[in-house]
């Protein structure tokens, strides 16, 4: 298969049936709050942002079907793009990463409070309300391409910060979004460097290999072991070793696709580094070139539609 053939990585996970979850208790469907009764808090781990992304929602299963409860708080653990998910089609595992347009990029007010009607737009609506009243968000995502696991924390010391303080994965990435949109981690107070709330996202590496789901997994376990909702005997017999040492790569700018003649020159996965001038792609007659050295591709996209991010381009700050 070609190197941007969306089927060359197999799909090695299971898909969950998740109707049972649909009611829940907030009033939002596929959200369900636990209350310990105890001050704290509002924790949201959030998964299927995107509806072929299933690590995330193997995760959430994990902690309701073990029945983790927080000791102090709430925790809310929830479901975003549900009819996506449920229009996965093996033969085509990319077609339901949304149904009508990538629901991470939606998170700005006037699209909240514009008139756009996309089913993406409708369903964040909905959430909106909820997310409004969390303060630590963990979003859990994977990726195209077989890449190592790494944390996106945006552009905030603030989410850098509680990145170290997980201490998984290795690698961090620094960024300030996507000319298409805002994201679900960048919205309200989570943007906001004088909020105190804070969101991380998760990328678990490649959307259907069998290793994500056990990086979400602990990530989960983890995220409620450092805010103390959680006991250590809980959170220990799904914990992996950390990694020695966290770097963090700073993105420096994207690339954005601009027409429908984006070409990238080799068959980039992510973490490629680069020395200056040398070519990461063309767009009809227009080159591509790493802008210095040492630049370092993340997450190079196969959706090279006009307006999204191609790849973004880095250093290493750490």
């Amino acid at each position: 298969m070609s190197a941007t053939d969306p089927n060359k990585y197999p799909i090695e996970l299971l898909f969950p049936d998740i109707s049972a979850h649909k009611n829940g208790n907030t009033g939002v469907e596929y959200y369900t709050t636990f209350d310990s009764g105890v001050a704290g808090p509002h924790v949201l781990i959030n998964a299927l942002v995107h509806g072929n992304e299933v690590c995330g929602v193997i995760a959430l299963e994990h902690l309701l079907e073990t029945g983790v409860r927080p000791k102090k708080g709430k925790l809310t653990l929830g479901f975003s793009n549900v009819a996506a998910y449920q229009a996965f089609d093996p033969a085509e595992p990319m077609a339901s990463r949304f149904l009508d347009e990538d629901m991470n990029r939606v998170w700005d007010v006037e699209t909240l409070d514009g008139d756009r009607t996309t089913y993406e737009v409708e369903r964040a609506r909905q959430i909106r309300p909820l997310i409004d009243t969390v303060d630590l968000l963990f979003d859990v995502h994977s990726m195209q391409h077989k890449t190592a696991p790494v944390i996106v924390a945006g552009p905030l010391d603030k989410s850098i910060a509680m990145s170290r303080r997980l201490g998984t994965p290795d690698i961090i990435v620094s960024d300030g979004g996507h000319a298409a949109g805002k994201r679900l981690r960048d919205y309200g107070g989570f943007g906001d460097p004088d909020s105190q709330k804070t969101a991380v996202l998760i990328e678990c590496g490649q959307h259907w290999e069998a290793d994500a789901a056990p990086v979400a997994i602990d990530s989960v376990y983890r995220w409620l072991l450092m805010h103390e909702m959680i006991d250590p005997e809980v959170a220990a017999p799904n914990l992996r070793p950390l990694p020695p040492r966290q770097r963090v790569v700073q993105v420096v700018a994207p690339v954005t696709v601009e027409s429908e003649n984006f070409v990238f020159a080799q068959p980039f996965t992510g973490l490629e580094t680069l020395a200056k001038g040398e070519l990461i792609g063309t767009e009809g007659d227009k080159e591509i070139r790493a802008p210095h050295d040492g630049c370092v591709l993340i997450m190079p996209s196969r959706r090279l539609t006009p307006g999204a991010t191609a790849v973004r381009l880095g250093r290493w700050v750490d």
